[in-house]
C-alpha cells in the first residue's frame, strides 16, 4: 500500500525525535522536519525555523489537497507554528506561488531563530529565493565554532555571514565576511547586531575572485581575456587561520564563471594560498553529481602543484536531520589541516 503524505511527514518527525531533543536542549530551535528526496516525495521539503514553518516545492507545486493535508498534520505534530509555502518549481527556483492574505504579513515580517546558542534573523519570503540560513550547513558552522577560538577567520562567498557570526560568537579573534551582494551583507551585520559578540565583525563587498587574489598575495588582475576588470576593494595581502570557502553552485564573475565541477582549482588556489600554514581551510560544494572522493583529488593535486601540503582531511557530513540513504550527500564539506 502506498503511503500517504501524512504517513511520510508521521514517519519523518519519528526519526528526528532524539536529534529535536538534542539541538533543543543546546538552544536551537531550527532543523529540517521533511526531506522529501530521501524521505518519500521527491522535492518536497518542511523546515522549522523557529515560530514559522517553511515548505519548498522544487519539481512540481503542491496540490491544493497536499498542502491541506500538510497543514493538518503539522497542526497536531507542531502546534502553534505558522505555515508558509514557497513554491520554487518554476524555472530558475524563482518563487512562484501567491500567499493568501492571512499569511503575507507573517512571511515577509523579519524574526529571530537560534541555532547553537547564535542569533539569526528569518524571513519566510523576502526578495530572494534562498532561506536566510542553510540549515543543512549546521554540522559545519558548528564545526567553526569549534576551532575558532583565539583564530583569525576568512569567510568568502559568506552569503548572510552565519559562519562569520558563528566563528566570532564562539571567540575567534578577527572575522572578515567577503560576498558581493549589499542585501546579503545587510542581514549579515544585522546578524552580529544580534549577538553579543567580542570582536567587531568585518563585512567586505567584494567579488570573490579579487578579494583572494589579494590576500593571497596576487594581486589585482586589471585585464581578464582582453576585457579591462572594474576596480574592486584593495585588501592587504594576509594569511588566516580558518580560511571557509562557501561558493554557490552557479556563478558569474568578471573573472569568469565559478564552475564547481570542472574548475574548483581556480577558487581553491587563492584560497590556500590565503590559509596560513598549520591552518585549516574548510571547502563545500554542494553539487549533486560530483562524487567526494574525485573531487578531494582535484583538490590534493591542487594543493601539490603549489607546493602546498595538505596534512590531514576530515569530512563534515550534515546533521542527521538531513538524511543521505547512499551515505553521499549531496552538500560535501570537507576540512583540511595544511
Amino acid at each position: 500500500m502506498t503511503p500517504t503524505l501524512t504517513d511520510l511527514l508521521a514517519a519523518a518527525l519519528a526519526v528526528r525525535d532524539s536529534l529535536i531533543a538534542d539541538l533543543t536542549a543546546e538552544g536551537t530551535n531550527a532543523w529540517r522536519l521533511f526531506h522529501g528526496t530521501a524521505e518519500g516525495h521527491h522535492g518536497l521539503t518542511v523546515d522549522r525555523y523557529g515560530d514559522t514553518l517553511l515548505v519548498q516545492t522544487f519539481h512540481q507545486p503542491l496540490s491544493a489537497a497536499e498542502l491541506r493535508e500538510l497543514q493538518a498534520f503539522y497542526a497536531t505534530a507542531c502546534p502553534g507554528l505558522a505555515v508558509v509555502w514557497n513554491d520554487r518549481s518554476q524555472p530558475n527556483s524563482r518563487i512562484a506561488n501567491t500567499l493568501a492574505p492571512g499569511q503575507q504579513d507573517s512571511a515577509g515580517a523579519t524574526s529571530e531563530i537560534v541555532e547553537n546558542g547564535v542569533k539569526y534573523a528569518f524571513q519566510a519570503r523576502h526578495d530572494g529565493q534562498d532561506p536566510w540560513l542553510f540549515l543543512d550547513l549546521r554540522a559545519a558552522r558548528r564545526r567553526v565554532m569549534r576551532e575558532a577560538p583565539g583564530k583569525s577567520v576568512l569567510n568568502m562567498f559568506a552569503y548572510t555571514c552565519g559562519v562569520g557570526v558563528a566563528a566570532a560568537k564562539a571567540g575567534a579573534k578577527h572575522v572578515v565576511n567577503v560576498d558581493f551582494s549589499d542585501t546579503c551583507l545587510a542581514v549579515g551585520k544585522d546578524n552580529a547586531q544580534r549577538n553579543e559578540l567580542p570582536i567587531r565583525v568585518r563585512f567586505v563587498k567584494s567579488d570573490a575572485f579579487a578579494a583572494l587574489r589579494q590576500y593571497a598575495g596576487l594581486g589585482q588582475n586589471k585585464m581578464v581575456r582582453g576585457k579591462r576588470m572594474p576596480p574592486f576593494p584593495p585588501q592587504e595581502p594576509r594569511q588566516f587561520d580558518i580560511v571557509f570557502l562557501d561558493p554557490p553552485p552557479y556563478a558569474k564573475s568578471p573573472f569568469g564563471v565559478v564552475d564547481l565541477i570542472n574548475d574548483y582549482a581556480a577558487l581553491f588556489k587563492p584560497a590556500l594560498l590565503a590559509t596560513a600554514p598549520g591552518g585549516t581551510l574548510i571547502c563545500c560544494n554542494n553539487v549533486a553529481q560530483v562524487a567526494r572522493e574525485s573531487w578531494l583529488d582535484q583538490l590534493q593535486r591542487s594543493a601539490r602543484k603549489i607546493g602546498r601540503t595538505i596534512r590531514e582531511v576530515e569530512w563534515i557530513t550534515p546533521e542527521a536531520d538531513f538524511p543521505s540513504p547512499d551515505d553521499n550527500p549531496p552538500l560535501k564539506v570537507v576540512l583540511l589541516r595544511v
